[in-house]
């Protein structure tokens, strides 16, 4: 058998052995048709024969996020371009770490044992998962991460905090200067953002892919562009309505919101709808401290 240098047990601070000499971490995809991917461990391994995610050690060279990806494709055949992901939730204990990586799937994931530590691989209605043996320390972060299964972070961002939009002419003179960049957008996009960061989730353990939704003035059909969704508010429809007709709906969807926005206005309307707010100033230290 292969091992790679992430391989082996430590003796942790809190008593207990744990697998990942630099942590372990496994990937908690959910399909709403199908429920939630669960992986029968090997009788062979350490709690086998339990039910947990398809997971394990962290090589010293990647991160939880790009073990977990790997972890469910070694172990499930579970393609990367299958998945988009939504959040991650660490469970540190100063000597070691495990870290959930939540996402959704985005296209049909067809799933088979590829590792001869799987014994199974089962699709399970979220409400049926308590009913099955699971791994100890799956079983404890279970509630937390079944809350959160559904949902997103949406980033809804006033279109006059950016630059530009690439392909689109640029905005009349006079416009006021924006406080945010495309490319700053898109880095928040791959890199994700600290749940303290924007204040919401569960805790300051999570971290948050969002999905930003960019409100611009004009006519014409929604596009995806790397990652961002622009929005345009359609005739006659200013820009702060638009914003916040955005920002309700995913809020009524039962989405985390968060509206980026310099007017007072949209900020009030906002938190009335049930959404947070944030200057676009605070969100630029943000990428930059990510980036």
């Amino acid at each position: 058998m292969f091992f790679d240098d992430g391989d082996g047990f430590v003796k942790c601070s809190c008593g207990r052995r744990h697998w990942g000499v630099h942590g372990a971490a496994g990937l908690l995809i959910v399909d709403p048709a199908r429920g939630v991917l669960l992986q029968r461990r090997a009788w062979w391994l350490h709690h086998g024969r339990t039910w947990a995610i398809p997971g394990g050690a962290l090589r010293s060279t990647e991160s939880a996020l790009q073990a977990a990806m790997r972890e469910a494709t070694e172990e499930a055949a579970v393609p990367r371009e299958a998945v988009r992901f939504t959040a991650s939730s660490i469970d540190d204990h100063g000597t070691w770490s495990y870290t959930t990586v939540l996402a959704a799937t985005r296209t049909r994931v067809s799933e088979r044992t590829s590792s001869a530590e799987t014994a199974e691989l089962s699709w399970i209605a979220p409400d049926e998962v308590d009913g099955y043996r699971l791994h100890r320390d799956f079983a404890a972060a279970w509630p937390e991460l079944r809350a959160q299964l559904r949902r997103s972070l949406v980033l809804v961002v006033d279109g006059d905090t950016v630059a530009r939009v690439p392909g689109t002419a640029p905005g009349p003179r006079g416009a006021p200067r924006p406080e945010l960049t495309w490319q700053e957008l898109t880095g928040l996009v791959r890199d994700g953002i600290g749940a303290r960061d924007v204040g919401i989730g569960p805790g300051p353990h999570w971290r948050w892919w969002p999905r930003v939704e960019l409100a611009v003035p004009g006519d014409g059909a929604p596009t995806d562009r790397a990652g961002i969704e622009v929005v345009p508010a359609g005739h006659g429809i200013g820009a702060a309505e638009h914003t916040l007709r955005m920002a309700d709906r995913a809020v009524r969807s039962g989405e985390h919101v968060v509206v980026v926005t310099a007017d007072d206005r949209v900020r009030a309307g906002a938190h009335r709808a049930g959404a947070r707010t944030l200057d676009p100033r605070a969100l630029r230290a943000l990428a930059r401290a990510t980036g």
